[in-house]
């Protein structure tokens, strides 16, 4: 049994990946399919598997050479794998007591001899599931097929979980409509909630124009929505005699100041309204804060009192008629002496507060109210004496003990012959600022609900222009909220194109479905950032509809950078890696193909010449599997340095040797010059450098040319120009085709070279400089690559002297 990646049974969790990812409940996967066919090539076998073990069945998600869904666990090799916690090799299953004389069963197949399996571990230690291939013979596999198997193994555990990374961004998705669907909600709840209560309500910017009416205030006014939009609210609707004082009003409530109730005289407009008309109206006016504490929005909240003050001239006018109409009103309407004694009352004010009429009369106004409401009567009274007229808001004790907040108008009238006396008229207003309290909340909500969203949202109204935006947002883009608000949506975040082509606004698709009135979702978009640069994006717009009109658009976008980034690397990883192992496994199989069929049989020369090839095959697999290995290493910090003082000379003549036979066949010659210097460093490993730089040059170097391989004490730094003490520099250099300045930088990335065509044309993974440069950097040192275009390449690196200490 192989020791690799050994874990005890009882630190991992059987079937914990497939049952959380459901991904060995799905359909085929080709990629795995490939996976598993590969295994079974490079260990030669007749069968191979992926496949999760529940409590009684294994269950296969790929097979090779064999079509089956499961078997029962305890007739499974994999069974006593996952027993023994570790990788297991059976040479002949016959010999095995666990197993019948004629092999290993297995579903859908003949009886098999050899089994190699391995565990497929994540990378916290949860067991996903068994990979395994199988032969008929005998004794078939070996220690090198199970390393291989623990390799592959971990390219499906890191596909699984890329898997899993897709299937999150789709929940975040789903997440993101839901959002969507509350701020409709959110919306619809507001626009009824305005719509439904009897108060006149406007809300009107901090500039004084008007950004929304409901229906009450838009029928008293005769203003529809479309048409008062944007426009000043004391020029559409106050009287002209009246529009400086209530400009001044609207002025102190953008500075923060709460004030009312006022009465003005409203114009009435439309074409069924007399030329002319007015309303006497009582309003309130109170700033509405956004949740960073700065006023975004005035609200004027007010009632038609126009009939109540015909009432009032009617008291004045006639005792008689007084009494009719007072009987008749609505509202509340009293009278009380200087000190504030109840004296009479209408049949409406006794009904609502639950007293009979005569028992409200000689009552001191304060037995009705609360603490603050007997401050604010006291006020009120004190002004009378002074001033002919005094509003404000009292709170009143029902009989049952509830409270109503009143709206009071109160006149002194002073009659011949008659002490000075009060008449209040008030108007209920508990209602109304029940509703304005909801509004607050439900725009609160609205606040809350968009800066909780973690994709960005942003809304433009009719013009183009963005109206909101949430922090997230605003943060994708590189903007505070502030900055964004009222500037041109098309011109700065979708002025053009991903590569920077003009992008004409009668193109934008949001503002198509803005003209079109109908949501648009799209996928591939780009939006850009206040530093210049494009992010992709995917993105929903959906129209603003109030009364039947669309008022604007909301839109929710969300950065799908890294998303895309995943992609492009699975892919191009699953890419290099298939060719990686397809082209030597045919040429392999080719040469072996016609060595075994004796058709070379006559022709030694050309047998050596396959078998060579053959080998230099295998070798290539073995280099893959080792680059593979050993960047997995360093990756997670697992790369052990076994570090001593080492010759120079001695490690760039090594490497001369090594490369000496591949050298030779393409007519390539080394110049190795190194003084006496020692470095400090695992000597192996810096091999491993050499070699592979050495293997590059002679790879692109054209024939009847030298390689150079030379070694110096450095004094300062290749790239900062500062002192750099007890440092080596190693170099290679070439006479090739050399590298682009802008390209000397990317082939020390994974998976790069310096042509894209030298990956098909000359082989390699992309992952051997970038192997190099981390073993360098692990000992304290840097590499760098010096070039120019036909001219050949410089390969630098750097390794502490012997006696620096050797650590970074």
């Amino acid at each position: 049994m192989s020791t690799t990646g050994f874990l005890r049974l009882g630190e991992r969790r059987e079937g914990v990946f497939g049952a959380r990812f459901d991904i060995f409940d799905g359909g085929t996967d080709p990629a795995l399919d490939e996976l598993t066919e590969t295994a079974a090539m490079l260990c030669g076998a007749e069968y191979a598997y992926l496949g999760w073990l529940d409590a009684d069945h294994l269950w296969f998600k790929s097979c090779f050479g064999f079509n089956a869904v499961e078997q029962p666990r305890p007739a499974t090799a994999c069974h006593w794998m996952l027993e023994s916690g570790e990788a297991l090799l059976i040479g002949d299953a016959a010999r095995d007591i666990h197993f019948p004389p004629e092999g290993i069963p297995l579903a859908g197949a003949q009886p098999c001899r050899s089994y190699a399996g391995a565990p497929l571990v994540t990378e916290a230690g949860h067991l996903a599931g068994t990979f395994a291939v199988l032969a008929r013979e005998p004794e078939r596999f070996k220690q090198e097929d199970l390393a291989l198997l623990e390799i592959l193994g971990r390219q499906v555990v890191t596909r699984l979980e890329l898997y899993e990374r897709i299937r999150a961004e789709q929940l975040a998705q789903r997440a993101r409509l839901r959002t969507e669907r509350a701020l409709d909600m959110e919306r619809c709840f507001v626009a009824a909630t305005l719509d439904a209560i009897p108060a006149l309500v406007a809300v009107v910017d901090t500039a004084g124009r008007i950004v929304r009416l409901n229906q009450p205030c838009a029928r008293l006014t005769g203003l529809s929505l479309a048409d008062a939009v944007g426009k000043p609210f004391v020029d559409e609707v106050i009287d002209r005699p009246e529009r400086i004082w209530v400009a001044e009003k609207l002025r102190e409530a953008a500075a923060g100041l709460v004030s009312g109730p006022h009465e003005t005289t409203w114009r009435i407009a439309g074409a069924r309204r007399p030329a002319g008309e007015t309303r006497r109206v009582s309003w309130t006016l109170r700033p509405l804060h956004d949740p960073d504490g700065e006023i975004q929005y005035l609200i004027i909240s007010g009632q038609d009192v126009t009939s109540q003050r015909q009432v009032e001239r009617a008291l004045l006018s006639s005792e008689a008629r007084y009494r009719e109409v007072v009987e008749g009103s609505l509202g509340f309407v009293f009278t009380c002496s200087m000190d504030g004694r109840l004296t009479s009352t209408n049949a409406y004010t006794a009904e609502t507060l639950g007293y009979p009429a005569s028992a409200l009369v000689g009552r001191a106004m304060t037995e009705l109210t609360d603490a603050d409401g007997a401050d604010s009567l006291q006020e009120c009274l004190r002004t009378l004496r002074s001033a002919q007229e005094w509003q404000g808001t009292l709170p009143l004790r029902r009989s049952d003990g509830v409270y109503r907040r009143i709206a009071f108008r109160s006149r002194r009238i002073e009659l011949p012959g008659e002490r000075p006396f009060v008449v209040n008229h008030g108007i209920d207003m508990t209602e109304q600022l029940d509703a304005e309290e909801a509004l607050q909340m439900a725009l609160r909500q609205r606040e809350l609900i968009l800066e909780s969203a973690d994709d960005g949202i942003f809304g433009i109204d009719l013009d183009g222009r963005l109206t909101f935006i949430n922090q997230a947002g605003a943060k994708t883009l590189g903007y505070a909220p502030d900055e964004l608000t009222g500037r041109d949506f098309h011109d700065a975040l979708q002025h053009s194109h991903a590569d920077e082509a003009p992008y004409s606004p009668s193109a934008n698709l949001i503002l198509q479905a803005l003209r079109r009135s109908e949501p648009v979702r799209v996928r591939h978009e780009v939006f850009w950032r206040r530093d210049g640069t494009a992010i992709p994006v995917e993105y929903s717009a959906n129209p603003l509809v109030e009364e039947g009109q669309i008022s604007g658009m909301v839109v929710a976008f969300q950065d799908v950078s890294e998303r895309r980034r995943l992609e492009r690397m699975k892919d191009e990883f699953i890419s290099t890696v298939s060719h990686e192992l397809r082209t030597p496994l045919t040429s392999l199989r080719a040469a072996l193909g016609l060595v075994s069929s004796g058709a070379l049989d006559k022709r030694p020369e050309k047998q050596r010449q396959m078998i060579e090839m053959a080998t230099d095959n295998c070798n290539r697999l073995v280099r893959l599997v080792n680059n593979i290995v050993d960047f997995d290493s360093v990756e997670k910090g697992r790369l052990p340095l076994h570090r001593k003082p080492v010759e120079a000379a001695n490690l760039l003549q090594r490497a001369a040797d090594t490369a000496h036979d591949a050298a030779a066949r393409a007519g390539i010659a080394f110049k190795v010059d190194a003084p006496q210097l020692a470095v400090f460093a695992d000597e192996e490993r810096i091999l491993q450098v050499l070699n592979e730089l050495v293997t590059n040059a002679i790879k692109f170097s054209p024939p009847e040319t030298t390689i150079r391989l030379a070694a110096e004490q450095t004094g300062t730094s290749p790239t900062s120009g500062l002192p750099e003490q007890d440092k080596v520099c190693f170099l290679v250099q070439d006479r090739g085709c050399g590298i682009a300045p802008e390209k000397l930088e990317r082939i020390f990335d994974r998976f790069q070279q310096g042509d894209a065509s030298d990956t098909r044309a000359l082989g390699g993974t992309g992952l051997g400089l970038a192997l190099c440069r981390s073993i360098v950097e692990e000992h304290g040192g840097r590499m760098w690559a010096e070039s120019a275009v036909g001219k050949g390449s410089r390969f630098l690196f750097t390794l502490p002297a012997e006696g620096s200490g050797g650590t970074r």
